[in-house]
């Protein structure tokens, strides 16, 4: 439901800059954000947002962290310091691309 999404967060290192089908997913979901008028974060360290997302908590694997879509937790999310401070920053890059 692209109404409750708050942003999208890609993430890619230097070695996934080769990856074609990773650079085509990529453009789906931006072509996709950008309809729905979805903020999108880029990340180019892959491994620290793993660290600080941490592993699946029903296997203990490591997930995939390509893409992540962070939904809105409720009517007041954006009441959040966090999620605010993050919305302002997208508010920002916004204006200026």
């Amino acid at each position: 439901d692209p109404d409750n999404v708050a942003f999208c967060v890609l993430a890619a290192d230097e070695e996934d800059e080769g990856d074609i089908a990773l650079q085509i997913h990529f453009t789906l979901i931006q072509a996709f954000c950008c309809e729905n008028d979805i903020d999108i974060v880029r990340v180019n360290d892959l491994s620290k947002l793993a660290a600080i997302v941490g592993p699946s908590e029903d296997s203990g694997e490591p997930r995939d962290f390509h893409c992540i879509l962070i939904m809105n937790p409720s009517e007041d999310g954006w009441k959040d310091p966090a999620l605010e401070k993050l919305n302002s920053f997208c508010e920002a890059s916004r204006n200026v691309n």
